[in-house]
């Protein structure tokens, strides 16, 4: 089991790879580049969805769904984003299959079945969702508009990575409509600082919260903030991101208020989302090479319980560890108890590690008798006797201490992988060595950021928006520079 799991140090993309499908999270499809995620993988989406959800709702927004298929006509009305997605669009041509009269048993698309005018997949949902605010939106008094739709997008990616980039993945799409620009920049910064607590207080990963250049602009939008987090091979990892788009989708699609003077203007909008590569960020900034570490608010289980038993006395047992289940679930945290015959405890523990259980107890008659328990933490794989009496109390404490130390972990990592450089050849040393954020002043044109990302493979993961101003010179041009930009490698 977790015994052959790939070392970090030796491979961490096949580490990462096998951890994913041994895990149970989740597996590759007989469809190319597509992932069959399992139970136990959709049961952390679930806590990450339900979360989100509810911060959303919190924020004033409301859940709606639109079509999975956009006419190309609509698609290509916004020119910038038709462009920036084209490359990686599956496009519907045929409405039918057919009998294959050359091939008994086996079909065919009806050649007379085309469509007269081809249908694309969401790759993203500007398009069809803007066609639909034109009959939504007269006034001002329709206005702000708060949208968030739940939904699977489709990319067609030609390297593909379970959770991190498929051809297929889910996500949710937040698209608003505002009467000002001041309004739509409003929202667009909310969504950010949502996405960035979320990612801090229930990923138990630090981010850094920032704006794109031009070149990693979303395409269609003004500006684009994003939050960026850190992976434990020093590689970057884009969490999530919130555009604020202007008038352009408005105007490629003529969605216009009359304001309370009564004349027409054009809405301003915004769109953010985070998708399921949350899931391979979790994996891959907190987990070890025994298994998954889980932040203890995204777990599926939180506890679980171990009978430690002899012939005969499991039905005994169980009943005595009731109370401590109940007690447990009345405070609020999700636990199994482990009570298959099938296996030997050393498995058991072996595989709740590996599934990343934040919090396991092994318990036996003597272990009730003497009125203490062995828990086990996965964090630090720290064993501790507690006593029976406080059990829930110590336990829920526990699980906030791990949650804590997760991040506090990773805080760390990132702390020490961040560094200051002065010249592009100390920029190049750091990159291949330890990697990690190298922060370095640049003269701020895309010439230099391609030139950059051609040499060394780095890209400029945002201009942080806690970085002050600071007067410099570009590390590869030599031109004057007034803030440093976070460079990383970057999934």
């Amino acid at each position: 089991m977790s015994k052959s799991l790939p070392k970090r140090t030796e491979d961490y993309s096949l580490w990462y790879n096998e951890l994913v499908k041994r895990a149970g999270l989740a597996e590759n499809s007989s469809v190319r580049g597509c992932m069959v995620i399992k139970p136990y993988g959709y049961a952390i989406w679930e806590k990450m969805q339900r979360t989100l959800d509810d911060m959303f709702k919190r924020t004033g927004h409301q859940n709606a769904y639109f079509p999975l298929f956009v006419p190309k006509s609509l698609f290509e009305a916004e020119e910038k984003n038709a462009e920036g997605f084209a490359k990686e669009c599956a496009v519907v041509t045929h409405y039918r299959l057919q009998t294959d009269p050359d091939k008994p048993g086996k079909l065919r698309v009806d050649p007379n079945a085309k469509l007269e005018e081809e249908l694309i997949v969401r790759p993203t949902s500007e398009a069809i969702i803007w066609s639909t605010y034109k009959g939504w939106i007269q006034s001002y008094r329709d206005l702000p508009l708060l949208i968030n739709q739940w939904a699977n997008v489709v990319r067609w990616e030609m390297r593909t990575r379970l959770f991190l980039r498929t051809a297929e993945f889910l996500w949710q799409e937040g698209h608003t409509a505002h009467a000002t620009a001041e309004e739509a920049l409003a929202e667009t910064r909310q969504m950010l600082e949502v996405y960035a607590q979320f990612a801090e207080e229930w990923m138990a990963l630090p981010v850094v919260k920032g704006v794109k250049t031009e070149n990693e602009r979303f395409a269609g939008a003004v500006e684009t903030y994003c939050i960026e987090g850190l992976m434990q091979d020093g590689k970057a990892l884009q969490a999530g991101t919130s555009h604020f788009l202007g008038q352009n989708f408005a105007k490629a699609f003529d969605v216009q208020f009359a304001n309370k003077q009564g004349q027409l203007e054009h809405v301003w909008g915004t769109s953010w989302g985070v998708s399921t590569r949350l899931m391979g960020a979790l994996v891959m900034a907190h987990s070890d090479d025994e298994g998954l570490v889980l932040p203890p608010k995204l777990a599926p289980i939180q506890v679980v319980i171990v009978p430690i038993y002899k012939t005969g006395q499991l039905d005994e047992l169980l009943e005595r560890i009731r109370p401590m289940q109940m007690g447990l679930i009345e405070r609020g945290i999700s636990v199994k108890i482990d009570d298959r015959d099938t296996e030997r405890p050393g498995f058991k523990f072996a595989e709740w590690e590996l599934k990343g259980v934040p919090v396991r107890i092994a318990v036996g008659m003597r272990d009730l008798e003497n009125g203490t328990l062995e828990v086990a933490r996965r964090d630090t794989k720290e064993k501790m006797t507690l006593p029976l009496t406080d059990i829930v109390n110590s336990v829920d404490q526990l699980l906030q201490d791990i949650q804590k130390n997760i991040y506090q972990r990773a805080q760390s990592y990132r702390e020490t992988h961040t560094t200051r450089v002065e010249s592009y050849e100390e920029f190049k040393q750091v990159l291949e060595g330890k990697g990690g954020f190298v922060l370095a002043h640049y003269d701020g044109t895309s010439e230099t950021e391609e030139r950059i990302k051609e040499e060394t493979k780095a890209t400029i993961r945002c201009l942080a928006l806690a970085e002050p101003q600071e007067e410099g010179v570009c590390i590869v041009t030599g031109r004057p520079s007034k803030r440093r930009a976070h460079f990383a490698k970057a999934y």
